[in-house]
């Protein structure tokens, strides 16, 4: 499995049990106001949104929240217009990053960013300098307990999937970004619990790092997704799953 993919499943986990709900919140909400406001608020047409709206369901946000923000996104309701910017960069080992950023300051963002960066060992680049190495991909993870290796190809190819691959405990499903929701809604249907599923900006090559340049890659990770204003971090690292486990503990 990827190094991006390891990290999504970790963020997922701690998603799943993070006391820090509150920030948790803030982010879904920046999400689905942006989605709807760029989309429409009907989930069913609006891929993004529906997207948007499953990662906030299993965050257990309040269903009247959701709609909330949906409207502020419709304008049926009042709310801020965050602009939608992407900034690219180096983490230690020459590891490349991609910063997707929802914001309604730019001048303060893109400051913050630039200090985490250099906190961390890394550096923020000019626009184009990473961004050629990552394509847009749709990416699923779940258990595998919950199905045969065999079935679950058949189920994906037959959706519409590109691949399915298998490392330790987990497989990953890749899809082409218009195949993505038809693969989910498979799965779903089958009654199986996903992980990860998300369209996501998928490395093409990747860089191996340990020790203290894992270390801070994973640290420059964390604080980029702790981040207020970023909606997704996106990096080409290889880590190895015990440096990993151990470092995201």
């Amino acid at each position: 499995m990827s190094g991006h993919s390891k990290w999504a499943t970790i963020k997922h986990k701690k998603a799943a049990v993070d006391a820090r709900r509150g920030k948790v919140f803030t982010k879904l909400i920046r999400e689905l106001t942006s989605a709807a406001r760029m989309g429409g608020g009907d989930a069913d047409s609006n891929p993004r949104l529906r997207t948007a709206v499953a990662a906030a369901k299993t965050a257990n946000m309040p269903s009247d929240t959701i709609q909330r923000a949906i409207k502020k996104g419709t304008g049926e309701l009042p709310g801020e217009v965050y602009e939608e910017i992407a900034y690219e960069g180096y983490g230690a080992g020459g590891v490349a990053i991609l910063v997707d950023v929802l914001t309604d300051n730019k001048n303060r963002t893109v400051a913050e960013i630039r200090h985490l960066f250099a906190k961390h060992g890394g550096n923020l680049g000019e626009s184009g300098c990473v961004a050629w190495m990552f394509a847009r991909k749709g990416v699923i993870t779940l258990n595998t307990n919950q199905i045969d290796e065999d079935t679950l190809l058949e189920l994906v190819l037959e959706a519409g999937g590109d691949d399915v691959k298998t490392e330790t405990d987990v497989y990953e499903i890749v899809t082409a970004p218009e195949a993505f929701e038809d693969v989910r809604s498979a799965l779903e249907q089958k009654g199986l619990t996903l992980d990860v599923a998300e369209v996501t900006m998928m490395p093409q090559n990747t860089v191996s790092v340990e020790g203290k340049q894992a270390e801070q890659v994973l640290r420059l990770m964390e604080a980029l997704d702790d981040q207020d204003d970023v909606r997704k971090a996106h990096a080409n690292f290889d880590i190895s799953d015990e440096v990993m486990a151990a470092l995201a503990s």
